[in-house]
C-alpha cells in the first residue's frame, strides 16, 4: 500500500470519527419512558366512621395503580372498585353493581416534565407541587399535592406525599356511586376528612 492510500485511509477514518462525535454532541439524550409499577403503586386512605360510641378510623387501599408520563408529561390514573378491598370486604357484589367494578369511580390528571425526572441523578429528590384534576361522574375539581421523587436507581424513581394530604369526606358522600359503595361497607356517617397516602413506583419502560 502506497503512503498516498495509507494518508488517504486515515483522513477517512479521522473524518467519520471526527462525525460520530459531532453526532453524539448535537443528538438530544434519550428521553425516560416513565410509567407506574403497579405492583408497587397504592393509595391508602383513612375513613373515620361515626358511630354512637365514637369515631372509628378504618383504613382502605386502592392498589394497582397504572398509568403512564405522555410526551407532554400528562399523567392519568383511572381508580376503580376492582383495585379496592371493598370487594374483598363485601364479598359477592348485588348484579345491580356487578358491572361497575371495571368502570373508573374517578380519574386523576397531573401533568409533570419528564425533563424533570430525568435530570435527577440517583440518591437526588425533588419536591413538586402538582395539580392533580379529579375527574368523577362529569363532576370535575383541582386540587395542588406536593409529592416528593427520589430516584431509587437510574431506571426507578420512589413517589410519595411530601405532605399530609386529606379528602372532604363530606364531597365523598355527596358523589352517588362512592355513597353506596360507603354505605355498603357500613358508613352510615363519616368524618369531614378521609387523610391519604401515596407510594408509587415510577419506571423506566
Amino acid at each position: 500500500m502506497t503512503t498516498q492510500a495509507v494518508r488517504s485511509r486515515r483522513l477517512v477514518w479521522r473524518l467519520a470519527s471526527l462525525a460520530l462525535s459531532l453526532t453524539c454532541l448535537v443528538a438530544p439524550p434519550a428521553q425516560a419512558a416513565w410509567q407506574l409499577e403497579p405492583s408497587r403503586s397504592w393509595l391508602e386512605a383513612t375513613v373515620i366512621e361515626i358511630t354512637p360510641t365514637g369515631p372509628v378510623p378504618r383504613r382502605h387501599r386502592v392498589r394497582e395503580l397504572s398509568g403512564h408520563l405522555d410526551a407532554d408529561g400528562t399523567l392519568r390514573l383511572p381508580l376503580r372498585l376492582n383495585q379496592t378491598d371493598v370487594l374483598e370486604r363485601l364479598g359477592p357484589l348485588p348484579p345491580w353493581l356487578e358491572g361497575m367494578t371495571e368502570r373508573p369511580l374517578a380519574t386523576l390528571v397531573t401533568r409533570l416534565p419528564p425533563a424533570r425526572l430525568d435530570g435527577l441523578a440517583v440518591g437526588e429528590s425533588l419536591t413538586e407541587t402538582l395539580t392533580f384534576r379529579v375527574d368523577a361522574e362529569g363532576v370535575r375539581r383541582q386540587e395542588p399535592l406536593a409529592l416528593r421523587f427520589t430516584r431509587e436507581a437510574v431506571d426507578r424513581i420512589r413517589v410519595a406525599n411530601a405532605e399530609r394530604i386529606a379528602v372532604d369526606g363530606r364531597e365523598l358522600m355527596a358523589n352517588p356511586t362512592l355513597r353506596t359503595v360507603l354505605l355498603l361497607l357500613g358508613y352510615e356517617q363519616i368524618g369531614d376528612e378521609v387523610p391519604v397516602t401515596l407510594e408509587a413506583t415510577l419506571v423506566d419502560r
